[in-house]
């Protein structure tokens, strides 16, 4: 079993902050660490992002502006060194990326990372860094992420997330894929997969012993089966589970999670007025395309729709492919 660092790659709008805050409440033994390459991403010299790159108030009023890939490196590498307990990263993986499918290239400040920087990473962090962590994976349908995210970039929410204006690029579902298949291609993941409740015992044993399985939730799966979902992805982490980790109500753990999500203000209310992690009480309702044409014109207007549906549609593809790696329950 694996005891590298967590790192859990997703793409907005996951519930991915939802599932953070379950493994915060094992103060215990993790260490969580909440979205740390944005801050390069965006404000740092090394941006990729065009959201700020003329921005360069913004960019200095976020307190990153000096932020670099090997900064940031550096400070996750400072804390897995200085703790007993396992850290636990989650992040959204298209800020390893060069925007806008532009070619990939390993950041100026990493550079000079030692060992094989050949292969063809499709990220800007050396192979030998993205080596040294266990990576899990987050997806949800486009139909759920991607509206959500829209609502994120206009009024009124704009004005608090300081996000105005949609980029599709930001979507986030193409550079999963594109990690997902280098990690597959190098070995750094699988080939075992992650066996949930609906494949049995012996399917979790396939393809070898060890290792870091193929360990990819739905966030539908964890909505309505949180307990279940929870149970499986910490075996496979190397977590002992507890249904205590569902609940978060006490004093301490809304303290912590304010203070860690402040910096992306605007995004993670619903996460941080959350107190637990409970099962719906009715399997989210699948709309015709019609439906979903039609609540999104209603919501965000005419263009907007198209906007939507137009991201929708060129993500579905990517979240397919992934789902189709997903643990079954």
């Amino acid at each position: 079993m694996s005891i590298k660092p967590i790192f859990v790659a997703t793409h907005p709008r996951a519930c991915s902050t939802a599932f953070e805050r379950v493994f915060m409440t094992r103060r215990d033994i993790l260490n969580c660490i909440h979205e740390p390459f944005g801050d390069a991403f965006y404000y740092g010299p090394e941006l990729l992002s065009e959201r700020f790159v003329d921005d360069k108030e913004t960019r200095e009023k976020s307190g990153f502006s000096h932020a670099t890939y090997k900064t940031v490196v550096d400070t996750l590498q400072e804390e897995i060194a200085k703790t007993d307990k396992r850290v636990f990263i989650k992040d959204i993986i298209y800020y390893l990326f060069p925007s806008n499918g532009k070619p990939a290239h390993i950041a100026p400040s990493l550079a000079n990372t030692p060992g094989d920087t050949t292969t063809p990473n499709p990220t800007v962090i050396p192979t030998p860094i993205l080596c040294q962590f266990h990576f899990t994976f987050l997806i949800r349908h486009p139909r759920r992420a991607v509206p959500s995210y829209y609502r994120c970039t206009v009024p009124p929410l704009d004005k608090v997330t300081g996000f105005y204006y949609f980029l599709p690029s930001e979507a986030g579902y193409g550079e999963l894929r594109r990690l997902f298949d280098f990690l597959r291609s190098e070995g750094i993941v699988g080939p075992r997969r992650a066996a949930g409740s609906a494949e049995g015992e012996e399917a979790n044993h396939q393809s070898g012993e060890g290792g870091v399985s193929i360990t990819i939730i739905d966030a539908d799966d964890l909505l309505d089966k949180p307990d279940e979902v929870i149970r499986a992805y910490c075996a496979e982490v190397g977590i002992d589970y507890s249904p205590a980790m569902l609940r978060w109500d006490d004093e301490e753990s809304q303290e912590l999670a304010v203070r860690s999500f402040e910096k992306w203000n605007g995004f993670h209310d619903d996460a941080i007025g959350s107190t637990s992690l409970k099962p719906r009480a009715h399997a989210a309702k699948i709309p015709t395309v019609e439906e979903e044409d039609e609540q999104w014109r209603q919501k965000f207007g005419e263009e907007a729709q198209k906007v939507i549906r137009d991201c929708v549609n060129a993500n579905i593809p990517d979240y397919e492919y992934l789902k189709s790696f997903a643990i079954k329950f």
